[in-house]
């Protein structure tokens, strides 16, 4: 499968933002990309770095909606899956949350956020409600795609969740923020989790400074045995390509190994 990670800075015009990310897209697939992934909120201002004010609902849109249709038409065209990042928008409630469109143009599902933080800059409990689709994986032509929208990759136990279902690579949509943590955690986090779900790890960072953050770029991809294999530039608009070899998912320690030997009986009861 190869995969296009495309981080893009967002500014305020949000048709500006899709119409580049709209062309950042077909420029990937024209060169053989099967699976393009944006960041978070990869089309329109990181909205949590100030506290929720009015009706945040009029930020958002639907899903489907504009965004994923224009989208969806390119998947179509060019036989390429995309997973996009959104503030959805649905009945009274809004959402951080990933449609997942299948190379045939149909939209294959979403997967919505399900820990919702709050602190400096990330007030995001005004902006999101947690979300309600669970771990899904989808289904596309190329592979068996799973979505942790940011800070969800920080919880084992829904990481462990995709791979449970299947999952062979999964998609980190993140707004990372220069300086948040400590050097090289962000990472070491993704290699740790491939390593023992045995799938890749993908992460798309946001890039490019906003009122009050500085989003780092720097994304990248790690395969099954915890291995850095491709990484993007720090504080530069790329679009990071890899060449993911999924037959090593089977060959990886968690596929022969970890979850074999899992003992949820004695333990899962505290995973509730």
């Amino acid at each position: 499968m190869i995969i296009a990670l495309i981080q893009q800075q967002a500014s305020t015009d949000k048709s500006s933002n899709v119409k580049r990310g709209l062309e950042a897209a077909e420029a990937a697939a024209r060169q053989g990309a099967q699976l393009i992934c944006f960041a978070e909120l990869a089309f329109e201002p990181f909205y949590p770095q100030e506290p929720a004010s009015g009706n945040v609902a009029d930020l958002a849109e639907t899903v489907p909606g504009p965004t994923t249709e224009a989208f969806a038409a390119l998947a179509q065209r060019y036989r390429a899956a995309i997973v996009l990042n959104l503030f959805e928008r649905d009945g009274t409630r809004t959402y951080d949350t990933s449609p997942v469109i299948g190379s045939d143009g149909n939209l294959l599902g979403r997967t919505r956020m399900v820990h919702v933080t709050d602190y400096a800059c990330f007030h995001e409990k005004g902006y999101y409600a947690p979300g309600d689709q669970g771990a899904p994986v989808f289904e596309t032509e190329f592979g068996k795609v799973g979505v942790a929208i940011c800070y969800d990759r920080h919880y084992p136990e829904y990481m462990r969740a995709l791979a449970l279902a299947g999952a062979q690579v999964v998609v980190i949509p993140q707004a990372g923020a220069v300086d948040e943590w400590p050097e090289g955690l962000y990472e070491a986090e993704m290699r740790v989790a491939a390593f023992q779900n045995g799938y890749f790890t993908a992460l798309c960072n946001r890039v490019g400074k906003e009122p009050k953050l500085e989003f780092g770029g720097e994304s990248f991809v790690c395969d099954p045995d915890g291995r850095v294999i491709a990484r993007a530039g720090k504080a530069r608009e790329e679009t990071l390509f890899c060449d993911l070899d999924l037959s090593m998912i089977e060959r990886s320690h968690a596929q022969k190994l970890f979850l074999r030997d899992r003992r949820p009986e004695l333990y899962g009861k505290w995973l509730k």
